[in-house]
């Protein structure tokens, strides 16, 4: 594993109650694992990550297969679906009334798990380590893959946005998540965006409080490309598992920046967006005043910055190699504010010449390529506290 990841439990995981943290899902510490040099914690951490993978493998049987099981079994008898529990009824604890919405939100997952990442070919390619869990021939019940092709909400897709709007759209229009577009993989096999969109919904499920939002598929893609590339077989054969609790980790702390109603409270995103001016303001003052005179919200890109943490600014080996020293430092999410502002700093000729169009141009669509340079300018500003 390439990268230093916060991430790696190293207490019990408890399931939080529904009143706690709206089901946030697990009680966690985090700690730093750089495995350039992992020796002297190396068996602790192999005990470790041994058990989260078998507690990953009973929510895959919980969440995926026993429903698949139960779905399948389901119109087999026809008093399933008519005395007890059917398709229409109304009572919210109803399984067939979970399995819709189950469906919505996984119908969401796909579409954007499907697009991560479109310049690479990674995520589209078979993985060499597919989940015999799921994939066995033996097992016949109804997996996410089969779930999705089969889903009876065809004639609208049901999008749920960070902002909580249900966006619809008509399925007669094309677009680049259309499962036509995508090889179909033969049986015993399946494709590394299709291991993300299970680490995404059992994520979902474990944490009904938050579920899925988009944007999520950007911050799981880089961890799990991290763990399915990593020259040791070891990771690689348990990326998945692996990839799920790192993820889970990030999200305990990154979690707010997904929850609107979160918004203008102090751990909300907004603030941290008027953090990044505020620290601007402090490092360069000339600039500060420049981007306010023009009216440039920190909004009108600050908010992708730091809620997908540079994810979809810079090539996947350079969010990689960003996140390596933003994990690595004891304030990670201090850190990052100053990241921020080196961006903003870097551009500063070209931000003071422009007028608000070029402006935001530059600001959506950053220029600079070389992360080096960029973290470099981050600790230098870090420096001059």
């Amino acid at each position: 594993m390439c990268c230093s990841l916060s991430c790696l439990v190293d207490s019990p995981l408890q399931l939080d109650s529904a009143e706690e943290k709206e089901q946030d899902g697990m009680e966690r510490s985090i700690q730093t694992l750089s495995v350039s040099s992992p020796s002297p914690y190396l068996p602790h951490h192999k005990f470790l990550f041994s058990s989260l993978r078998d507690l990953y493998s009973q929510f895959l049987k919980e969440m995926i297969i026993q429903p698949g099981i139960a779905k399948a079994n389901l119109g087999v008898s026809r008093e399933d679906v008519t005395l007890e529990d059917h398709p229409l009824n109304p009572n919210p604890d109803s399984r067939w009334n979970t399995y819709f919405k189950d469906n919505e939100v996984l119908l969401q997952i796909d579409k954007d798990v499907r697009r991560l990442y479109p310049d690479m070919a990674f995520f589209q390619r078979p993985t060499d380590y597919p989940c015999l869990l799921i994939l066995d021939p033996q097992n016949e019940f109804e997996t996410l893959r089969r779930r999705v092709e089969q889903t009876t909400l065809k004639s609208q897709t049901v999008a749920r946005n960070r902002s909580g709007v249900t966006n619809v759209s008509s399925p007669l229009k094309s677009t680049p998540s259309s499962l036509s577009e995508y090889e179909v993989l033969p049986n015993g096999c399946e494709a590394h965006w299709e291991v993300v969109e299970r680490i995404l919904f059992i994520y979902a499920k474990l944490n009904p409080g938050i579920a899925y939002v988009q944007g999520m598929n950007e911050i799981v893609g880089p961890l799990y490309y991290t763990f399915a590339t990593d020259p040791n077989s070891e990771w690689k054969e348990h990326a998945e598992a692996d990839t799920f609790f790192c993820f889970t980790n990030l999200m305990a702390e990154i979690r707010d920046n997904f929850i609107k109603s979160l918004d203008d409270s102090q751990c909300g995103i907004t603030y941290k967006m008027e953090k990044v001016y505020s620290t601007l303001k402090e490092k360069d003052v000339e600039l500060y005043l420049k981007l306010q005179e023009q009216n440039i919200k920190p909004q009108f890109f600050a908010f992708r910055w730091l809620t997908l943490l540079l994810s979809q600014e810079f090539l996947l080996p350079d969010v990689i190699r960003i996140w390596d020293s933003l994990f690595a430092d004891d304030k990670r999410f201090d850190f990052l504010l100053l990241v921020c502002c080196a961006m903003l700093t870097l551009i500063r000729d070209q931000l003071l010449e422009g007028d608000f169009t070029l402006n935001m141009r530059l600001l959506q669509d950053y220029p600079i390529s070389d992360v080096h340079l960029i973290l470099k300018k981050a600790k230098e500003l870090q420096d001059s506290k």
